[in-house]
C-alpha cells in the first residue's frame, strides 16, 4: 500500500491501453508505476514498419475525454467520414459511414497517440514511467514482476498489490495466468497477414488521394487499405494470404512488386514512389483472435486490452474496446472503493461477453471490406439502412452505428441489429402479400 493506503498498481505495457490506465489511476490518486519494453515514444523516435493506423471512435472519444486529453488527440487525427472504394478500373465510390459527416470515425498515428497519452500520464506526480524494461517472469500472489533494464542488463524485481497486464496479445502475465486452474485460453490466426506501405505526402505537401476518407480496394481474396496522416501521407495495409496464388509468398523480387500491384492496385502505384524498399524492408504480421476468461486473477491482477481479447483490426474496434475498458475498469474501480475483487469481478462482468461478439464482427467484417464493399447487393444493403435510419432514427440504427458511434455494448448491438431486421422482413413480407392480394382481386 502506499502512504495514503490506497493500492499500488503496477502495470506491465505502456502502449494506447496501458498509458491510458495510468491516466485513471493517476487521476484516481493510486500510486502507479509503468513498465515498457520499448524506449521513450515522446522523443520522436516511432518506429514504423508494423502498424496499422488507428481509428478512433465514439468509445474511445468517451474514454480519452474523461482524462481531458481528447482536444490534443483531435489535432493530430485526420476524420473520415466514409470509405472510398477503389475498382479494378480506377473508379471511385464513397460510402458514408452515417448520416452525415458528423459520424466519421479518425484517423491518428498508434506511435503519436501513444506518446501523448504518455505525457498525459507523466504529469501526474503519482505516476512513475520505467522505460526499456522488459518483464521476463510473475508472481500473480505475491504481486511482483522480474524486470530487465534492456539497454544496462541490470534486473529487478518491481512489487505492488495490483498487476495490471497492458502487454499485449502475448502477455506475459496472461500467460502465467493460463498455467491456474479454469483458465480459458484460446487463439486463432486468419490464413492473411498483413504488411506497411506509405504512400508519402504530395510535393510540397498535401494530400495525393483524397484526405477525408478510409481507402479500400477490395479484391475478393485479398484487399489494400489506406488511411490519412496529418503531415499529407497515408499508411498503406496490404492485407494478404500467407500462402497460394496472390499471396505473400508468391512475391519473391520487386519485379514481381511492380507486377501485382500494377495489375491489381494500379491508381494507387502511381502515388507509392518506394513501394518495392517499403515491401520488402517492412515485416510481414500475423493476424490473430485471443479470448481469455476469467480477465482477473483474485484482487491482485487484472488483464486490459489485447491482453485479454486481441481482435482482427477489421471493424476498426481493436483500440477503442482497450479505451472502453480502462473506462469501464476506472468505474468499476470507483464503485467498490476498498474492494478490488469485486471491482475486478464487476468489470469482467461487463465487459468480456461484449468483447468476445465484438472478435466475431472483425472477423466477419473482414469478408465484406474485401469480397462484398464494392457489390450492387452491399451498396442496396447500405442506403436501405441509411433510409431507415432516417426515417426512423430513434428505432432503426445500423449495427455500425451502434458499435462505432454509439457505447450500446458489442452484444445488445448485435441483438438489436437482428430484432431491427427481423421486423423490417416481416413488415415487408406483409406489405409484398397486401399488394399481391389486391391485384389479384383486381382482376378477380
Amino acid at each position: 500500500m502506499s502512504g495514503d493506503g490506497k493500492p499500488k498498481f503496477v502495470i506491465i505495457g505502456g502502449g494506447p491501453g496501458g498509458s491510458l490506465m495510468a491516466c485513471y489511476l493517476g487521476k484516481a490518486g493510486y500510486a502507479v508505476e509503468v513498465y515498457e519494453l520499448r524506449e521513450d515514444l515522446r522523443g520522436g523516435n516511432i518506429p514504423g514498419g508494423k502498424s496499422i493506423n488507428l481509428a478512433l471512435s465514439h468509445r474511445g472519444i468517451v474514454a480519452l475525454e474523461r482524462v481531458g486529453v481528447i482536444n490534443e488527440v483531435m489535432k493530430m487525427s485526420v476524420p473520415m467520414p466514409g470509405r472510398m472504394i477503389h475498382g479494378r478500373d480506377g473508379s471511385l465510390a464513397f460510402q458514408p459511414y452515417g448520416r452525415d459527416d458528423s459520424q466519421a470515425i479518425h484517423s491518428v498515428s498508434r506511435g503519436d497517440l501513444n506518446g501523448l497519452l504518455l505525457a498525459a500520464a507523466d504529469k501526474y506526480p503519482n505516476v512513475s514511467l520505467f522505460f526499456n524494461a522488459k518483464c521476463t517472469g510473475v508472481d500473480l500472489d505475491a504481486c511482483t514482476a522480474t524486470v530487465i533494464d534492456t539497454v544496462s542488463g541490470e534486473w529487478r524485481t518491481v512489487s505492488g498489490d495490483v498487476l495490471v497486464s497492458a502487454d499485449g496479445a502475448f502477455s506475459g502475465i496472461r500467460r502465467a495466468m493460463q498455467r491456474l486452474n479454469r483458465f480459458d485460453f484460446s487463439q486463432t490466426y486468419l490464413n492473411h497477414g498483413y504488411k506497411e506501405l506509405t504512400i508519402p505526402a504530395a510535393d510540397g505537401g498535401g494530400f495525393r488521394i483524397e484526405k477525408n476518407a478510409l481507402h479500400i480496394w477490395p479484391r475478393g481474396a485479398f484487399m489494400m487499405i489506406a488511411l490519412p496522416n496529418e503531415d499529407g501521407s497515408f499508411t498503406v495495409t496490404i492485407f494478404w494470404p500467407f500462402e497460394g496464388a496472390n499471396s505473400f509468398e508468391s512475391i519473391k523480387t520487386p519485379a514481381d512488386v511492380d507486377r501485382f500491384f500494377g495489375e491489381q492496385f494500379a491508381d494507387a502505384v502511381a502515388h507509392m514512389p518506394t513501394l518495392a524498399t517499403d515491401y520488402f524492408e517492412n515485416e510481414t504480421g500475423s493476424l490473430v483472435t485471443m479470448r481469455s476468461a476469467p480477465w482477473y486473477y483474485k484482487d491482485k491482477v487484472v488483464l486490459l486490452g489485447d491482453a485479454c481479447h486481441a481482435v482482427v483490426p477489421f471493424y476498426g474496434q481493436g483500440m477503442n474496446a482497450a479505451f472502453e475498458d480502462a473506462l469501464v475498469l476506472d468505474e468499476c474501480l470507483a464503485s467498490s472503493p476498498g474492494d478490488l475483487g469485486r471491482a475486478f469481478f464487476e468489470y469482467d462482468r461487463i465487459r468480456r461477453e461484449h468483447v468476445n461478439v465484438l472478435a466475431d464482427l472483425a472477423i466477419s467484417n473482414f469478408v465484406e471490406m474485401r469480397d462484398h464493399t464494392g457489390s450492387k447487393r452491399f451498396l442496396l444493403r447500405k442506403k436501405k439502412e441509411k433510409l431507415l435510419n432516417k426515417l426512423f432514427p430513434h428505432w432503426y440504427l445500423p449495427l455500425y452505428t451502434m458499435a462505432t458511434f454509439t457505447r450500446i455494448p458489442y452484444g445488445e448491438a448485435v441483438s438489436r441489429a437482428r430484432r431491427q431486421d427481423l421486423i423490417v422482413n416481416v413488415v415487408a413480407g406483409v406489405l409484398f402479400l397486401i399488394v399481391v392480394g389486391a391485384v389479384v382481386g383486381w382482376f378477380i
